[in-house]
């Protein structure tokens, strides 16, 4: 099962798409300061997931998501609650 993300940054006006096959470690490295695109933008709160049956599928998803910045935009709004 493979999943894509949204994290919002709780102290800047920030958010990064990703997609991973354990969400629950890549949050967790994510807020470890592990990972560089994300490290100076912690603490985060997950505002979106959703799965996917094949890797392939997520990674297309999460593509779309990084080029579609209205799409994005729209699930961010629909599912935020901060």
């Amino acid at each position: 099962m493979w999943s894509v993300y949204i994290l919002k940054s709780k102290d800047k006006n920030w958010y990064y798409v990703g997609s991973t096959n354990d969400v629950g470690r890549r949050i967790r490295e994510h807020e470890k300061g592990r990972v560089r695109s994300t490290k100076n933008y912690r603490p985060f709160v997950l505002v979106f997931v959703k799965r996917f049956d094949e890797e392939k599928d997520a990674r297309m998803y999460e593509r779309k998501l990084k080029k579609c910045r209205i799409e994005k935009e729209s699930i961010i709004k629909k599912f935020s609650l901060c």
